[in-house]
């Protein structure tokens, strides 16, 4: 017993197993500490009141041209000209008008203002992304309400699976396509004989009269884009609206974005949470992406100084960071541009359609007979 306990201790000590080690995925990043911001978020403040005013903008608008239309049709004109900011809504002749006047060198004198108000709204989307479609556009306004209040109603807002988003929202810039191609493939000459047709002349009419008799059809299809709208955050502006699209498309080469800060950022992903564009900001540096409508939902929502920011790109080779840009300069910013605009044309006197009255007496009561010159 003696020997076999002797031998016993001489035997070599095996040494413990060793821990497997774990992943590098599995390892967790230490926690930042959370320096809270010194002062409070007022974008979002600032949006909505810019949001209302344009929208009441649009209100007085409509309801001058609705009682113009109905002092031709009555026969008793109003005193008061045209609105021409009823143009707004035209955004193709905007279009037709933006071509012929690049082609010649002169500005139309039907429907001008759609012009200058589609330049102003392209000269937004270059300098301050797509800020346009969440801070004035009356259509985005609407559909945010109806996705908050649909997230109310039912406790959420619903996302569609990645292998229908992703097609979905091609079909804003399909359309788009087909409008750009539809007037590039226009002559100089067939844009003015269509703005100078019957059709063209009183096209916001024409609109008017859409909205005024609307057909079952349109209502159902209404319908749906509202009820759509109150499932997924901004169901038209996502998947179908061409203007957006375009703006879009030019906000990628605009020198501001959304960028996060890594050091200061706490990974709480709240600023995902909140893009009303699903984008996944928590993990970007910057945001660069045709989606992101410059709304400030995500700086608004983020608890850590100075890790969510909207700023302009540093020059190249430059030693300093981009420049930060409050939400008041976003604010005043999107009203320069566009005042500018509206208050270079008027000023020109390249505004208004200057049509005789008489004409305008013969076109409108008789707007609905007015047919599309194009085959």
């Amino acid at each position: 017993m003696l020997r076999e306990a002797r031998t016993e201790s001489l035997l070599p000590i095996s040494p413990p197993a060793a821990r497997p080690k774990r992943p590098a995925a599995e390892v967790r990043k230490p926690k930042k500490k959370l320096i809270r911001r010194a002062s409070g978020d007022s974008s979002q403040r600032l949006r909505r009141l810019a949001q209302m005013a344009f929208l009441l903008l649009n209100v007085w608008i409509g309801a001058e041209f609705y009682l113009w239309v109905r002092g031709f049709e009555t026969g008793k004109p109003v005193s008061f000209p045209r609105p021409a900011g009823v143009d707004g809504w035209l955004p193709i002749s905007g279009l037709m008008n933006l071509k012929a006047w690049l082609a010649t060198g002169h500005i139309p004198s039907v429907h001008p203002a759609a012009m200058f108000l589609l330049l102003s709204f392209l000269g937004i989307a270059f300098l301050l992304r797509k800020a346009f479609c969440s801070w004035l556009c009356p259509i985005g306004t609407f559909s945010e309400w109806l996705w908050r209040a649909g997230k109310k109603l039912f406790r959420r807002n619903f996302a569609l699976p990645r292998w229908l988003d992703l097609p979905l929202r091609g079909l804003k810039y399909l359309l788009l396509g087909l409008f750009v191609a539809a007037v590039a493939a226009m002559p100089v000459a067939a844009i003015r004989e269509f703005m100078h047709s019957p059709f063209g002349l009183i096209a916001d009419v024409k609109m008017l009269n859409f909205f005024r008799h609307i057909s079952e059809t349109a209502l159902v299809v209404i319908g749906a884009l509202a009820a759509g709208s109150l499932l997924v955050k901004n169901f038209w502006c996502r998947y179908l609206c061409p203007y957006g699209g375009l703006l879009g498309l030019l906000s990628l080469l605009s020198p501001v974005s959304i960028r996060r800060n890594e050091d200061r950022c706490i990974d709480c992903a709240k600023c995902a949470k909140a893009c009303p564009s699903s984008l996944p900001v928590d993990r970007l540096l910057s945001v660069h992406s045709a989606e992101c409508t410059a709304c400030l939902q995500c700086v608004a929502a983020c608890p850590a100084e100075g890790a969510l920011e909207l700023s302009i790109a540093p020059l190249p080779g430059a030693r300093r960071a981009g420049w930060r840009l409050p939400a008041w300069v976003v604010a005043v910013g999107v009203a320069a541009i566009f005042l500018g605009v509206v208050g270079y044309a008027k000023f020109s006197g390249h505004w208004q359609t200057n049509l005789p009255a008489p004409v305008y007496q013969q076109l409108v009561p008789s707007a609905d007979q007015a047919t599309h010159p194009m085959p």
